[in-house]
Protein backbone atom coordinates (compact mmCIF):
# COMPACT_ATOMS: atom_id res chain seq x y z
CA UNK A 1 0.00 0.00 0.00
CA UNK A 2 1.47 3.59 -0.73
CA UNK A 3 2.35 5.96 1.70
CA UNK A 4 -0.71 8.19 -0.25
CA UNK A 5 -2.94 5.76 -0.15
CA UNK A 6 -2.13 5.16 3.75
CA UNK A 7 -2.56 8.86 4.32
CA UNK A 8 -5.96 9.12 2.59
CA UNK A 9 -7.31 5.77 4.65
CA UNK A 10 -5.70 7.18 7.92
CA UNK A 11 -7.41 10.78 7.34
CA UNK A 12 -11.02 9.40 6.15
CA UNK A 13 -10.83 7.43 9.96
CA UNK A 14 -9.84 10.50 11.48
CA UNK A 15 -12.73 12.57 9.45
CA UNK A 16 -15.13 9.67 10.52
CA UNK A 17 -14.38 9.41 14.65
CA UNK A 18 -14.53 13.43 14.55
CA UNK A 19 -17.86 13.13 12.87
CA UNK A 20 -18.98 10.50 15.16
CA UNK A 21 -17.84 12.48 18.35
CA UNK A 22 -20.01 15.34 17.38
CA UNK A 23 -22.33 13.18 17.23
CA UNK A 24 -21.98 11.93 20.43
CA UNK A 25 -21.52 15.35 21.86
CA UNK A 26 -25.12 16.00 20.99
CA UNK A 27 -26.18 12.87 22.32
CA UNK A 28 -27.89 11.65 25.54
CA UNK A 29 -25.16 11.33 27.98
CA UNK A 30 -22.57 14.62 26.98
CA UNK A 31 -21.74 16.34 29.71
CA UNK A 32 -20.26 19.72 30.98
CA UNK A 33 -16.78 19.76 30.07
CA UNK A 34 -14.09 19.56 32.78
CA UNK A 35 -10.58 19.80 32.34
CA UNK A 36 -9.91 16.34 31.89
CA UNK A 37 -12.20 16.45 28.73
CA UNK A 38 -11.15 19.82 27.65
CA UNK A 39 -7.49 18.67 27.14
CA UNK A 40 -8.66 15.21 25.93
CA UNK A 41 -10.43 17.20 22.60
CA UNK A 42 -7.11 19.86 22.58
CA UNK A 43 -5.22 16.67 22.28
CA UNK A 44 -7.75 15.06 19.48
CA UNK A 45 -7.62 18.42 17.68
CA UNK A 46 -4.16 18.42 17.86
CA UNK A 47 -4.04 14.99 16.51
CA UNK A 48 -5.83 15.79 13.55
CA UNK A 49 -4.10 18.68 12.49
CA UNK A 50 -0.64 16.33 12.85
CA UNK A 51 -2.49 13.76 10.13
CA UNK A 52 -3.63 16.78 8.01
CA UNK A 53 0.21 17.55 7.97
CA UNK A 54 1.22 14.14 7.52
CA UNK A 55 -0.98 13.97 4.49
CA UNK A 56 0.03 17.34 3.01
CA UNK A 57 3.79 16.70 3.78
CA UNK A 58 2.84 13.17 1.62
CA UNK A 59 1.39 15.49 -1.34
CA UNK A 60 4.26 17.97 -0.65
CA UNK A 61 6.78 15.17 -1.08
CA UNK A 62 5.67 13.72 -3.92
CA UNK A 63 5.62 17.14 -5.63
CA UNK A 64 8.70 17.16 -4.44
CA UNK A 65 9.77 13.71 -6.10
CA UNK A 66 8.42 14.81 -9.24
CA UNK A 67 10.15 17.77 -9.56
CA UNK A 68 13.60 16.11 -8.93
CA UNK A 69 12.41 13.78 -11.67
CA UNK A 70 11.47 16.10 -14.13
CA UNK A 71 15.23 18.10 -13.17
CA UNK A 72 16.64 15.00 -13.27
CA UNK A 73 15.43 14.39 -16.87
CA UNK A 74 16.86 17.67 -17.63
CA UNK A 75 20.29 16.98 -16.22
CA UNK A 76 20.06 14.03 -18.85
CA UNK A 77 19.11 16.54 -21.39
CA UNK A 78 22.04 18.60 -20.73
CA UNK A 79 24.87 15.65 -20.71
CA UNK A 80 23.30 15.09 -24.03
CA UNK A 81 23.24 18.86 -25.18
CA UNK A 82 26.58 18.90 -23.77
CA UNK A 83 27.96 16.13 -26.01
CA UNK A 84 25.92 17.63 -28.91
CA UNK A 85 27.21 20.91 -28.05
CA UNK A 86 30.98 19.41 -28.17
CA UNK A 87 30.21 18.16 -31.53
CA UNK A 88 28.56 21.71 -32.54
CA UNK A 89 31.51 23.62 -31.15
CA UNK A 90 33.90 21.50 -33.02
CA UNK A 91 31.55 21.84 -36.29
CA UNK A 92 31.36 25.69 -35.97
CA UNK A 93 35.23 25.86 -35.36
CA UNK A 94 35.77 23.54 -38.32
CA UNK A 95 33.48 26.00 -40.35
CA UNK A 96 35.09 29.11 -38.70
CA UNK A 97 38.59 27.70 -39.92
CA UNK A 98 37.29 27.44 -43.02
CA UNK A 99 35.97 31.01 -43.45
CA UNK A 100 39.59 32.01 -42.11
CA UNK A 101 41.28 29.81 -44.50
CA UNK A 102 38.80 31.01 -47.58
CA UNK A 103 39.90 34.64 -46.46
CA UNK A 104 43.44 34.00 -46.60
CA UNK A 105 43.09 32.68 -49.68
CA UNK A 106 41.09 35.35 -51.52
CA UNK A 107 43.43 38.06 -49.72
CA UNK A 108 46.95 36.22 -51.33
CA UNK A 109 44.91 35.40 -54.47
CA UNK A 110 42.07 37.08 -56.13
CA UNK A 111 38.99 35.14 -56.86
CA UNK A 112 38.57 34.43 -60.48
CA UNK A 113 36.19 37.10 -61.72
CA UNK A 114 33.38 36.76 -64.55
CA UNK A 115 36.21 38.25 -66.95
CA UNK A 116 38.97 36.60 -66.19
CA UNK A 117 37.19 33.53 -67.53
CA UNK A 118 35.92 35.18 -70.35
CA UNK A 119 39.60 36.58 -71.23
CA UNK A 120 40.98 33.85 -70.41
CA UNK A 121 39.21 31.23 -71.79
CA UNK A 122 40.35 29.87 -75.55
CA UNK A 123 36.97 28.73 -76.30
CA UNK A 124 32.97 28.91 -75.52
CA UNK A 125 33.18 25.43 -73.80
CA UNK A 126 36.00 27.05 -71.78
CA UNK A 127 34.21 30.07 -71.23
CA UNK A 128 31.20 28.09 -69.90
CA UNK A 129 33.24 26.13 -67.86
CA UNK A 130 35.30 29.05 -66.63
CA UNK A 131 31.87 30.57 -65.40
CA UNK A 132 30.78 27.11 -63.53
CA UNK A 133 33.86 27.61 -61.50
CA UNK A 134 33.39 31.19 -60.10
CA UNK A 135 29.73 30.63 -59.52
CA UNK A 136 30.48 27.16 -57.61
CA UNK A 137 33.15 28.89 -55.61
CA UNK A 138 31.29 32.00 -54.92
CA UNK A 139 28.48 29.31 -54.03
CA UNK A 140 31.28 27.79 -51.45
CA UNK A 141 31.84 31.20 -50.18
CA UNK A 142 28.37 31.83 -49.30
CA UNK A 143 27.70 28.40 -47.73
CA UNK A 144 30.37 28.51 -45.44
CA UNK A 145 29.79 31.69 -44.41
CA UNK A 146 26.13 31.01 -43.49
CA UNK A 147 27.42 27.84 -42.21
CA UNK A 148 29.71 29.60 -39.67
CA UNK A 149 26.90 32.02 -38.83
CA UNK A 150 24.29 29.09 -38.38
CA UNK A 151 26.37 26.94 -35.95
CA UNK A 152 27.08 30.07 -33.64
CA UNK A 153 23.49 30.89 -33.57
CA UNK A 154 22.15 27.23 -33.01
CA UNK A 155 25.00 27.05 -30.40
CA UNK A 156 23.97 30.25 -28.46
CA UNK A 157 20.24 29.41 -28.45
CA UNK A 158 20.87 26.13 -26.93
CA UNK A 159 23.24 26.87 -24.28
CA UNK A 160 20.55 29.58 -23.44
CA UNK A 161 17.51 27.13 -23.47
CA UNK A 162 19.20 24.84 -21.56
CA UNK A 163 20.17 27.14 -19.06
CA UNK A 164 16.61 28.36 -18.78
CA UNK A 165 15.04 24.91 -18.33
CA UNK A 166 17.51 24.17 -15.57
CA UNK A 167 16.96 27.41 -14.04
CA UNK A 168 13.21 26.90 -13.83
CA UNK A 169 13.35 23.13 -12.76
CA UNK A 170 16.03 23.95 -10.24
CA UNK A 171 13.71 27.17 -8.82
CA UNK A 172 10.84 24.39 -8.58
CA UNK A 173 12.75 21.92 -6.61
CA UNK A 174 14.07 24.25 -4.26
CA UNK A 175 10.18 26.21 -4.21
CA UNK A 176 8.47 22.32 -3.15
CA UNK A 177 11.65 21.63 -0.76
CA UNK A 178 11.26 25.13 1.19
CA UNK A 179 7.45 24.15 1.52
CA UNK A 180 8.09 20.57 2.87
CA UNK A 181 10.63 22.36 5.36
CA UNK A 182 8.03 24.57 6.72
CA UNK A 183 5.19 21.65 6.52
CA UNK A 184 7.98 19.49 8.78
CA UNK A 185 8.59 22.24 10.53
CA UNK A 186 5.16 22.70 11.73
CA UNK A 187 4.31 18.92 12.15
CA UNK A 188 7.23 18.98 13.90
CA UNK A 189 5.79 21.18 16.37
CA UNK A 190 2.63 20.02 16.37
CA UNK A 191 3.89 16.83 17.68
CA UNK A 192 5.59 17.76 20.44
CA UNK A 193 3.00 20.05 21.35
CA UNK A 194 0.58 17.12 21.25
CA UNK A 195 2.86 15.09 23.28
CA UNK A 196 3.03 17.66 25.84
CA UNK A 197 -0.68 17.45 25.97
CA UNK A 198 -0.97 14.05 26.51
CA UNK A 199 1.38 14.52 28.98
CA UNK A 200 -1.10 16.34 30.94
CA UNK A 201 -4.37 14.26 29.89
CA UNK A 202 -1.84 11.55 31.48
CA UNK A 203 -1.46 13.97 34.93
CA UNK A 204 -5.27 14.70 34.89
CA UNK A 205 -6.38 11.13 34.64
CA UNK A 206 -4.21 10.20 36.73
CA UNK A 207 -5.56 12.86 39.52
CA UNK A 208 -9.58 11.88 38.42
CA UNK A 209 -8.85 7.98 38.64
CA UNK A 210 -7.14 9.08 42.18
CA UNK A 211 -10.50 11.38 43.10
CA UNK A 212 -12.68 8.52 41.84
CA UNK A 213 -10.97 6.01 44.16
CA UNK A 214 -11.31 8.80 47.25
CA UNK A 215 -15.22 9.21 46.60
CA UNK A 216 -15.99 5.14 45.70
CA UNK A 217 -14.27 4.52 49.35
CA UNK A 218 -16.66 7.31 50.74
CA UNK A 219 -19.43 6.08 49.00
CA UNK A 220 -19.05 2.52 50.06
CA UNK A 221 -18.56 3.83 53.48
CA UNK A 222 -21.90 5.83 53.47
CA UNK A 223 -24.15 3.24 51.88
CA UNK A 224 -22.98 0.91 54.12
CA UNK A 225 -23.34 2.63 57.13
CA UNK A 226 -27.19 3.50 55.83
CA UNK A 227 -27.93 -0.29 55.10
CA UNK A 228 -26.91 -0.78 58.70
CA UNK A 229 -28.93 2.26 60.21
CA UNK A 230 -31.86 0.97 57.69
CA UNK A 231 -31.55 -3.13 59.09
CA UNK A 232 -31.17 -1.42 63.34
CA UNK A 233 -34.34 0.90 62.24
CA UNK A 234 -36.82 -2.47 60.90
CA UNK A 235 -34.82 -4.59 63.51
CA UNK A 236 -36.06 -1.75 66.20
CA UNK A 237 -39.57 -1.72 64.42
CA UNK A 238 -40.27 -5.50 64.40
CA UNK A 239 -39.48 -5.53 67.88
CA UNK A 240 -41.52 -2.74 69.12
CA UNK A 241 -44.47 -4.52 67.09
CA UNK A 242 -44.07 -7.76 68.94
CA UNK A 243 -43.86 -5.93 72.36
CA UNK A 244 -47.25 -3.91 71.39
CA UNK A 245 -48.42 -7.62 70.45
CA UNK A 246 -47.85 -9.04 73.72
CA UNK A 247 -49.00 -6.10 75.28
CA UNK A 248 -52.43 -5.40 73.85
CA UNK A 249 -55.52 -7.78 73.61
CA UNK A 250 -57.55 -8.73 70.36
CA UNK A 251 -58.80 -5.93 69.21
CA UNK A 252 -62.42 -5.94 69.24
CA UNK A 253 -63.96 -6.05 65.23
CA UNK A 254 -64.63 -2.90 64.04
CA UNK A 255 -67.94 -2.87 62.36
CA UNK A 256 -67.79 -2.74 58.98
CA UNK A 257 -67.24 0.71 56.81
CA UNK A 258 -70.12 2.65 55.76
CA UNK A 259 -70.40 2.13 51.91
CA UNK A 260 -72.26 3.98 49.28
CA UNK A 261 -76.11 1.93 49.42
CA UNK A 262 -79.16 2.48 48.47
CA UNK A 263 -81.67 0.76 51.17
CA UNK A 264 -85.43 -0.03 50.40
CA UNK A 265 -87.49 -0.10 52.92
CA UNK A 266 -91.05 -1.44 52.88
CA UNK A 267 -93.60 -0.51 55.57
CA UNK A 268 -97.04 -2.57 55.17
CA UNK A 269 -100.25 -1.60 57.04
CA UNK A 270 -103.66 -2.74 56.34
CA UNK A 271 -104.12 0.59 54.59
CA UNK A 272 -101.49 1.28 52.73
CA UNK A 273 -97.95 0.09 51.84
CA UNK A 274 -94.95 2.99 52.17
CA UNK A 275 -91.46 2.83 50.33
CA UNK A 276 -89.02 4.99 51.46
CA UNK A 277 -85.22 4.98 50.19
CA UNK A 278 -81.97 5.86 51.93
CA UNK A 279 -78.24 6.67 50.55
CA UNK A 280 -75.28 6.59 52.54
CA UNK A 281 -72.19 7.47 51.29
CA UNK A 282 -68.23 5.55 51.96
CA UNK A 283 -64.90 8.12 53.09
CA UNK A 284 -62.78 8.40 50.28
CA UNK A 285 -60.06 5.95 49.42
CA UNK A 286 -56.61 7.29 50.48
CA UNK A 287 -53.85 6.83 47.55
CA UNK A 288 -51.10 4.77 48.36
CA UNK A 289 -48.02 5.74 50.56
CA UNK A 290 -44.59 6.76 47.80
CA UNK A 291 -42.68 3.86 47.14
CA UNK A 292 -39.88 3.20 49.91
CA UNK A 293 -37.06 2.76 46.74
CA UNK A 294 -34.10 0.65 46.07
CA UNK A 295 -31.11 2.30 47.78
CA UNK A 296 -29.86 -1.16 47.02
CA UNK A 297 -29.65 -0.17 43.39
CA UNK A 298 -26.55 2.17 44.65
CA UNK A 299 -24.18 -0.14 46.32
CA UNK A 300 -25.29 -2.41 42.85
CA UNK A 301 -24.27 -0.07 40.15
CA UNK A 302 -21.10 0.70 42.45
CA UNK A 303 -19.18 -2.64 41.42
CA UNK A 304 -19.10 -1.26 37.71
CA UNK A 305 -17.04 1.82 38.29
CA UNK A 306 -14.76 1.96 35.63
CA UNK A 307 -16.99 0.02 33.03
CA UNK A 308 -16.28 2.34 29.78
CA UNK A 309 -18.80 4.16 28.04
CA UNK A 310 -19.76 2.42 25.09
CA UNK A 311 -22.77 4.39 22.81
CA UNK A 312 -25.89 2.37 22.96
CA UNK A 313 -24.22 0.14 25.66
CA UNK A 314 -26.34 -2.06 28.13
CA UNK A 315 -23.80 -4.72 29.97
CA UNK A 316 -20.41 -4.82 31.80
CA UNK A 317 -18.34 -4.77 28.87
CA UNK A 318 -19.75 -1.20 28.23
CA UNK A 319 -22.64 1.26 29.00
CA UNK A 320 -23.95 4.04 28.34
CA UNK A 321 -26.20 6.09 31.04
CA UNK A 322 -29.52 4.92 30.38
CA UNK A 323 -28.17 1.16 30.04
CA UNK A 324 -26.58 1.32 33.43
CA UNK A 325 -29.63 2.06 34.81
CA UNK A 326 -31.32 -0.74 32.83
CA UNK A 327 -28.67 -3.52 33.27
CA UNK A 328 -28.69 -2.19 37.22
CA UNK A 329 -32.32 -2.18 38.09
CA UNK A 330 -32.83 -6.04 35.87
CA UNK A 331 -30.94 -7.21 38.68
CA UNK A 332 -33.31 -6.23 41.30
CA UNK A 333 -36.03 -7.77 38.51
CA UNK A 334 -37.54 -4.07 37.26
CA UNK A 335 -37.16 -3.74 34.04
CA UNK A 336 -36.49 -0.44 32.21
CA UNK A 337 -36.04 0.55 28.89
CA UNK A 338 -32.95 1.47 27.57
CA UNK A 339 -34.14 5.01 27.28
CA UNK A 340 -33.68 8.07 29.33
CA UNK A 341 -36.55 9.62 28.67
CA UNK A 342 -39.10 6.78 28.99
CA UNK A 343 -37.44 5.99 32.22
CA UNK A 344 -38.93 9.07 33.83
CA UNK A 345 -42.12 7.70 33.21
CA UNK A 346 -41.57 5.03 35.96
CA UNK A 347 -41.79 5.51 39.24
CA UNK A 348 -42.80 8.34 41.98
CA UNK A 349 -41.53 11.70 41.28
CA UNK A 350 -39.09 12.51 44.34
CA UNK A 351 -37.81 16.47 45.59
CA UNK A 352 -34.04 16.82 45.48
CA UNK A 353 -34.32 17.68 49.38
CA UNK A 354 -35.37 14.11 49.72
CA UNK A 355 -33.26 12.35 47.38
CA UNK A 356 -31.99 8.54 48.81
CA UNK A 357 -30.03 6.31 47.85
CA UNK A 358 -30.79 4.22 44.58
CA UNK A 359 -33.06 7.38 43.13
CA UNK A 360 -32.84 7.94 39.63
CA UNK A 361 -31.33 11.90 38.66
CA UNK A 362 -32.20 13.43 35.54
CA UNK A 363 -30.71 15.61 33.57
CA UNK A 364 -30.51 18.00 30.01
CA UNK A 365 -33.68 17.91 28.95
CA UNK A 366 -34.53 14.27 30.16
CA UNK A 367 -31.41 13.02 27.92
CA UNK A 368 -28.74 12.07 30.54
CA UNK A 369 -29.50 10.12 33.35
CA UNK A 370 -27.76 8.70 36.76
CA UNK A 371 -28.34 6.60 40.12
CA UNK A 372 -28.24 9.00 43.32
CA UNK A 373 -25.51 7.00 46.14
CA UNK A 374 -26.19 10.01 48.82
CA UNK A 375 -23.61 12.60 49.86
CA UNK A 376 -24.51 15.05 47.06
CA UNK A 377 -23.17 12.43 44.42
CA UNK A 378 -24.66 10.04 41.50
CA UNK A 379 -23.10 7.41 39.45
CA UNK A 380 -23.29 7.55 35.56
CA UNK A 381 -21.82 6.94 32.16
CA UNK A 382 -21.12 10.13 31.02
CA UNK A 383 -19.70 10.20 27.71
CA UNK A 384 -17.51 8.78 24.84
CA UNK A 385 -14.25 8.35 26.40
CA UNK A 386 -15.13 8.12 29.88
CA UNK A 387 -15.86 5.33 32.15
CA UNK A 388 -18.91 4.80 34.62
CA UNK A 389 -17.88 7.45 37.37
CA UNK A 390 -18.75 9.22 40.40
CA UNK A 391 -20.51 12.81 39.84
CA UNK A 392 -21.04 15.43 42.02
CA UNK A 393 -24.41 17.59 41.57
CA UNK A 394 -22.92 20.84 41.08
CA UNK A 395 -21.63 23.21 38.03
CA UNK A 396 -23.58 21.93 34.37
CA UNK A 397 -25.54 18.82 36.73
CA UNK A 398 -26.77 21.51 39.11
CA UNK A 399 -27.77 23.93 36.10
CA UNK A 400 -29.04 21.07 33.88
CA UNK A 401 -31.14 19.08 36.68
CA UNK A 402 -34.46 18.25 35.33
CA UNK A 403 -35.75 16.05 38.45
CA UNK A 404 -36.13 12.62 40.47
CA UNK A 405 -37.87 9.07 40.26
CA UNK A 406 -37.84 6.71 43.11
CA UNK A 407 -38.65 3.12 41.12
Amino acid sequence: MSLRLLNGRRAAISAAIAAIAVLVAAAPGASTPTPLKQKEHQAQQILDEVNALDIQLGRVGEQLNGAKYELAKVDARERRTRTSLKIARQQFEIAQQRVVERFVALYETSAPSTADAVLGASSLSSILDRLQLVQATNRLDQRLARAAQFRRRQLAQRELALVAERQRHAAAVAAIAAHQHTIDTELQQRRVLLGSIQVEVKRLKAQEAARQARLAAEARARLAAQIQQRQRAAAAAAAAAAARKKATPPPTPAPAAPTATTTTVITTTAATTTTATTTTTSAPVAPPPAAGGHPEAASIAMQYLGVPYVFGGGTPAGFDCSGLVMYVYAQLGIQLPHFAAAQYGYGVPVPRSNLQAGDLVFFDALGHVGIWIGGNEFIDAPHTGSFVSIETMNGWYASHYVGARRI
